[in-house]
């Protein structure tokens, strides 16, 4: 287990990975009037946890799974392959999940983010067995990387994971629709057993092979990213 310093590090929105400049879809649904006051907003986040949340926590412990191969006995370059054909096989099943392209974009831009203050934490982790795509990994696999690197758990990778798909939101709420911060704070209070849930599911999950991984969609959610990557003037990159 990791020093819980470490998680509560990695699951801070000042952590140095762009995360403070996304509101995971947010922006376009009150734009659209879909969200537009507290109880809105926590059905959004429940149904984003539920969605996102589920399947990025799962992908992160699943890299996390990966980082250290089953073939623990063999030679360096041997483990080194075997991790990083596992790391190919996830970031093309997340980049089928992500239907989007809008936000395959926006998950490969945090990954470079996230990737960067991993080389620069964690200089010896595994980063380069990450595959070579011009654009980069998907953010959850750099995720399950670096926690890995920390000494972190699976289940406490997905639980960073899955908390930052609500937190990134739910800031996002304050500055957009104006609301109170403490009545936003007690809004994630209620919804810590659902973010736990969900966390140990994606955890559970990752054992399974990576085509068997959660696939939970989000039509709309993929619409309004369409929508919102066209605006000339926007608040949040997403």
């Amino acid at each position: 287990m990791a020093a819980p310093s470490l998680l509560l590090l990695l699951a801070d929105g000042r952590f140095p990975a762009g995360a403070h400049a996304h509101s995971g879809g947010l922006e376009a649904a009150v734009a659209a009037g879909r969200v537009t006051d507290l109880v809105s907003l926590e059905a959004f986040l429940a149904g984003r946890l539920a969605t996102a949340g589920l399947v990025g926590a799962a992908f992160a412990a699943a890299a996390h799974r990966a980082a250290v191969p089953g073939v623990a006995d063999a030679a360096e370059p041997a483990r080194s392959a075997a991790r990083a054909s596992a790391l190919a096989r996830l970031d093309a099943e997340l980049d089928a999940r992500t239907v989007a392209p809008a936000l395959r974009t926006v998950s490969r831009r945090q990954g470079r983010a996230l990737l960067r203050a991993g080389r620069t934490i964690w200089p010896d982790a595994p980063f380069g067995d990450l595959p070579t795509t011009p654009c980069g990994a998907h953010q959850p696999l750099v995720l399950g990387l670096l926690c890995s690197a920390a000494g972190m758990s699976r289940l406490e990778t997905a639980t960073v994971a899955a908390y930052g798909t609500l937190t990134g939101a739910a800031s996002a709420g304050v500055r957009l629709l104006g609301l109170d911060p403490y009545q936003v704070q007690a809004l994630l209070v209620g919804l810590a057993e659902a973010c736990d849930g969900t966390a140990a599911d994606a955890a559970q999950a990752a054992d399974d092979p990576p085509e068997r991984l959660p696939a939970a969609a989000a039509p709309l959610a993929d619409i309004h990213a369409e929508i919102h990557a066209t605006w000339e003037v926007r608040l949040f990159a997403s």
